[in-house]
């Protein structure tokens, strides 16, 4: 790799069927075919932010994995770690998007190709160059063994003195919140800086009001609580004080992927020395680019388009 900060994450990718048009999915006809999934979501958006980022994952031996991974590839994500399984057909979910840009998801994505990997899968010369380990409840939740995985990850990461960073990016359609909690419970004691959003801490802490969501997160002696909050922007609580990531307004198109942007532009940030604030403001602007264009990671910047809508770069049209 050949940038100055490298990032791991594992996961799934799956085929998306993006709607040509809004309203219930029944009623949609015409859909376009797009790669997505959060984890790659967040490899994409940090290689095209310059991160190098690398990828471990499954995929069907077909033509939609064969898609995936040639366009994971062609992002500029290290894909070494990434093997088409023969028996395994590549995820699909369909999009369906309503006219004030929001919408569902539906998977159609078992049994996973992901089910044939096992802790002794992960090798330590998968994190040679890394700086930022990054881990997602949507992996944790697709298989009751990728828990240990992800300690396995966690174990060579704190070897090797690499920052670890989770998203519980909790999806109750996959599994049950009892599942969740147990789940967590070993993998948060060992994270360095926490991406959630309010509802998902809720869940978690089994807590509705932020103070007593918090106090519960303190046991766990979490350096970074990064709470993200869509159009109303982002909070940072470190080290016992509180910072604030002001939102920006743009018409938004299409949310799905939002949140992926966000963490890729935080990771950016703090690899990258940017201060609280300026990490935030940073990720507020990646999260809020990625609304303005359909599809999961369509709309993830690359540097030069975060600094012209910060308005610290001129860009020239013509």
């Amino acid at each position: 790799m050949s940038g100055k900060y490298g990032m791991l994450t594992i996961g799934d990718a799956m085929i998306t069927m993006n709607p040509l048009s809004t309203g219930p999915m029944r009623y949609v006809s015409e859909f376009e075919r797009k790669v997505g999934g959060a984890d790659l979501n967040v490899a994409i958006g940090c290689a095209r932010l310059g991160l190098n980022a690398r990828w471990i994952s499954r995929l069907g031996k077909d033509e939609f994995g064969k898609v995936i991974y040639s366009f994971a590839r062609g992002e500029g994500v290290d894909v070494n770690h990434v093997r088409l399984e023969e028996g395994f057909a590549t995820g699909v979910n369909f999009k369906e998007i309503r006219e004030d840009g929001s919408g569902k998801t539906f998977y159609y994505r078992f049994p996973t190709p992901l089910s044939v990997l096992t802790p002794e899968s992960i090798t330590a010369d998968m994190f040679e160059g890394i700086q930022m380990l990054y881990l997602s409840g949507v992996f944790l939740s697709l298989d009751p063994k990728n828990v240990a995985i992800a300690l396995r990850m966690i174990d060579i990461a704190e070897e090797k003195g690499i920052t670890i960073a989770f998203d519980p990016n909790i999806r109750l359609k996959l599994w049950t919140i009892e599942q969740v909690r147990e789940a967590f419970a070993p993998i948060l004691p060992r994270v360095d800086i926490l991406l959630t959003g309010f509802d998902e801490l809720q869940l978690i802490a089994d807590r509705k009001d932020l103070q007593e969501c918090l106090e519960f997160l303190n046991s766990y002696e979490i350096r970074e609580v990064v709470i993200k909050n869509g159009s109303k922007g982002s909070k940072l609580y470190r080290e016992g004080s509180c910072f604030n990531g002001e939102p920006f307004q743009v018409k938004a198109i299409d949310t799905v992927g939002a949140g992926d942007g966000f963490n890729a532009g935080y990771l950016y940030g703090y690899l990258n020395g940017l201060g609280p604030e300026e990490r935030l403001r940073f990720a507020n602007a990646v999260g809020a680019l990625v609304t303005t264009v359909s599809g999961d990671n369509e709309g993830l910047p690359d540097t030069d388009e975060v600094n012209a809508f910060l308005g610290n770069k001129t860009v020239i049209e013509r």
